[in-house]
């Protein structure tokens, strides 16, 4: 076994100092371009819901959107988790985003999602897809007290019964299989029956 000895020039002041990103959390689009074609990532989804005095859901919102070919489609509050950020810290700022401030979403005491959906980018291999990455996603249920104005790219928030928002034909306007992910999310808190 050899033995290093220590350089006797060596000044630890003469190192490059190395600067840590300013958000350490986020990444670039080429880092996120290269971890998306090696592992799945995580995300967050919301239904956002109204309810009534006994927290029956009455209404539930779903986005419009211009997806990325500039055709409009339904969808749900969702985007990733963020390195060091906990899942109620991104489903808050997932839904600010999506609702604007005065949303006023009521998360859960526990982070223990609705339901879990597994996109692919491949078709077939589940009902969820997205051709971008392999994703994991946990959806939860949020009722929301406030005015949702919906901010970012997300154009409208339309409110409509369980029912409708569980029907085929509603469901046929959501993008990688989202609608089969809301009919579970409102299956799973009994909006269904």
């Amino acid at each position: 076994m050899a033995v290093r000895t220590p350089d006797p020039d060596w000044n630890p002041d003469d190192e490059p100092v190395v600067q840590p990103p300013a958000n350490p959390g986020w990444l670039s689009d080429l880092e996120l371009a290269e971890i998306r074609g090696r592992l799945p990532l995580l995300y967050v989804e919301a239904v956002p819901v109204r309810v009534d005095g006994v927290g029956q859901v009455t209404e539930v919102g779903v986005l419009l959107r211009a997806n990325a070919v500039g055709e409009m489609t339904r969808t749900l509050v969702s985007g990733r988790v963020m390195y060091g950020e906990t899942i109620r810290d991104a489903l808050f700022r997932h839904l600010e985003k999506d609702l604007g401030p005065m949303a006023f979403p009521l998360l859960p005491a526990s982070p223990v999602p609705a339901t879990v959906a597994e996109y692919f980018p491949m078709p077939g291999i589940s009902p969820f897809t997205d051709e971008r990455q392999h994703a994991v996603s946990l959806a939860y249920v949020v009722p929301v007290t406030g005015t949702c104005e919906p901010r970012q790219d997300a154009l409208e928030v339309t409110w409509v019964s369980p029912a409708e928002a569980a029907s085929d034909a509603f469901g046929d306007e959501m993008e990688g299989g989202r609608g089969a992910l809301l009919r579970r999310a409102l299956a799973a808190v009994g909006a269904l029956d």
